[in-house]
């Protein structure tokens, strides 16, 4: 070969191992993991060594915040917006519902050529057109609402061999949710290399969300090392420290799959020009009892143990440089920007971003982002200590200006009341707005300018459609009732005495049937029954609460109609005719007297097909 041109290929070839193309990409989220849940981070008790290895691989991004809880994170991470204009600010309550006119992740990528998949929990609509097929997934693997045995999943999943939502159509799963989600998603990522088709998967894990059902070998491991370490604890009760064993059980199962995932890149020829991001959905759920990791507060609080999670991001032939720590002020919503930007994919002009591109951090062209405040909001739960005695529970799920975080530097403005310097006092535990009385003016300023441009909408109800093609019949569940909590299985069997109204579209006039059940259809039980206790793989359900249901009433479109129960019914039927458009709608159960007893946990809604007679 002559010597030009074997320096014309030398150089074409070195140009096109910097260049770096369009990655494959993988977002991993695990739920209710927090900052101090990897060994990586001084945990100890848990042994996360796959995680660590890409923590040591990775861009990390050491002040990266999400919300405090998991629905507001995931509307953010999918829009790149601020949760408060995603209206997707609570996990039940009604507040679940991504706005239908914002473009996602994956509707943004598919423009750019990528495929998409999710595997595991979407939590941003189980009803059309909210759903993850609705929203721009080609390939579904999910469960719906906020974990396995919410009320809206497969009565009595239980985290093995579950029946999840195979797009749209429930299909039963051998094996561990976690083990399961993962292997979907790599014999889904096979197809996907085998077709040449850039990807993207959303692997958003159930894990370690509770109820906390683990196999017992990762709760043995742990258990160990748990009572080996209690003396060098804060005090646990023997019940804590079963749960908090469970919990950290979970978390290595999950890095044991992350290894998993890791040899399947290598050995598919995947892991040079795949982009891999972990992160996790918010604050912890235990550490705050055992290990804080130098942090104030938990999930659903607007401490910074809340909100401020781990940001690995790894790309080895994405010019991405060497692994460090990037200590800039980020947010989750920054990530949808990014990944845009790093797959070379053009925003439309329609879309707005909150969030921006961290692209220039993550390949060393900058070491700082343009100054900018955060803002931490999300709708609180309708229960103590949420509530004020006497007060409407439902007042608790109003998004307020007060209720926010807003993180500037090294600053937090909380309920545009209190201000903590977490660079001086990481922990909080120093009110200092007195002492800094211009940086609490400033921040209330910024507080206010970003609310009266982005909380107009916050409180107002997304409605589920009814009667479209793409999702006839339809499973209305307790968990879209406005305001109102009840979103576990264990409240359907306790019977809580609860109601609620849902919002609705319908989709087009015509005769519609709905069927209220208190129990879900593969439950098969009576309305008035008492549903058995269970045995599980790894737990017990107790015996569910009987009631004398003799009836039912339906009010819907401004009528109302009252049917009573059949012997032994499992449900009672209405079929009535409906003109097209929205329609709020309430079903409760009554007593012989007549007297309310509880909303209609399930409702099945279906268009009929014209010429069917009303009962």
């Amino acid at each position: 070969m002559k010597p030009l041109l074997s320096l014309v290929l030398l150089v074409v070839a070195f140009a096109s191992a910097l260049a770096p193309g369009k990655p494959n990409i993988i977002v991993v989220v695990s739920d209710d993991q927090g900052y101090g849940e990897f060994s990586c981070h001084g945990n100890p008790v848990v042994r996360t060594p796959c995680l660590d290895r890409l923590h040591d691989q990775s861009v990390r991004f050491t002040n990266f915040h999400v919300a405090p809880m998991c629905t507001p994170t995931r509307a953010q991470l999918m829009t790149g917006r601020d949760a408060v204009r995603t209206n997707a600010v609570n996990v039940s309550s009604g507040r679940t519902l991504l706005r239908r006119d914002l473009a996602t992740m994956p509707d943004l990528l598919r423009r750019g050529g990528y495929t998409t998949a999710l595997f595991g929990k979407w939590h941003l609509g189980d009803n059309y057109p909210y759903r993850p097929q609705d929203r721009g997934f080609e390939e579904v693997v999910t469960y719906p609402s906020s974990h396995i045995s919410s009320v809206p999943d497969f009565w009595q999943n239980d985290y093995f061999d579950d029946t999840y939502l195979h797009n749209g159509r429930r299909q039963a799963y051998r094996g561990y949710t976690t083990d399961v989600f993962f292997d979907e998603a790599m014999a889904w990522m096979r197809a996907q290399k085998a077709a040449g088709k850039p990807f993207f998967t959303y692997l958003a894990t159930a894990a370690p969300h509770g109820p906390h059902f683990v196999p017992q070998k990762y709760r043995d491991a742990v258990t160990a090392r748990l009572e080996a370490a209690l003396p060098k604890l804060p005090p646990l009760a023997p019940g804590a420290r079963r749960q908090l064993a469970s919990y950290l059980a979970m978390i290595e199962n999950l890095d044991e799959n992350m290894g998993r995932l890791e040899d399947f890149l290598a050995r598919e020829d995947l892991r040079d020009d795949t982009l891999l991001v972990f992160l996790t959905d918010n604050g912890t759920t235990f550490g705050d009892q055992y290990f804080p990791a130098g942090m104030r507060g938990k999930k659903v609080t607007l401490w910074e143990g809340g909100h401020r999670v781990p940001l690995f991001v790894r790309w080895p032939h994405g010019g991405l440089g060497a692994p460090r720590d990037v200590a800039p002020l980020t947010q989750v919503q920054d990530l949808l920007p990014t990944l845009l930007e790093l797959a070379e994919i053009a925003k439309p002009e329609r879309v707005t971003f909150d969030g921006m591109s961290l692209a220039p951090l993550l390949r060393g062209t900058a070491s700082e982002l343009p100054d900018r405040a955060l803002f931490v909001n999300y709708s609180r739960m309708p229960v103590a200590p949420n509530v004020a005695p006497g007060a409407d529970p439902a007042t608790a799920c109003e998004v307020k200006m007060e209720g926010a975080a807003v993180l500037w530097q090294q600053w937090r403005w909380l309920e545009n009341r209190r201000l903590y310097d977490v660079q001086a006092d990481p922990l909080q535990e120093r009110d200092v707005a007195a002492q800094h009385p211009e940086i609490a003016a400033a921040l209330r300023r910024r507080l206010e300018a970003w609310w009266q441009g982005s909380g107009s909408r916050v409180n107002e109800p997304q409605p589920v459609v009814i009667g479209n093609e793409a999702e006839n019949p339809a499973m209305l569940t307790a968990c879209e009732w406005w305001n109102v909590f009840v979103d576990q299985q264990g409240q359907v069997r306790r019977g809580e005495r609860k109601n609620g109204s849902w919002h609705l579209v319908v989709d087009r006039a015509g005769d519609y049937e709905f069927e209220l059940r208190r129990w879900p259809r593969e439950a098969a039980l009576a309305l008035t029954a008492a549903a058995p206790a269970v045995t599980l793989t790894d737990g017990r359900l107790d015996v569910g609460q009987a009631l004398a249901i003799a009836q039912a009433r339906l009010r819907i479109a401004g009528a109302e109609h009252v049917r009573r129960a059949a012997a032994e019914a499992q449900h009672i039927i209405f079929r009535l005719a409906l003109p097209q458009g929205p329609a709020t709608m309430e079903a409760t159960f009554l007593d012989d007297e007549g007297q309310p007893l509880l909303g209609a946990y399930y409702v099945y809604v279906r268009r009929l097909p014209l010429g069917v007679s009303s009962p």
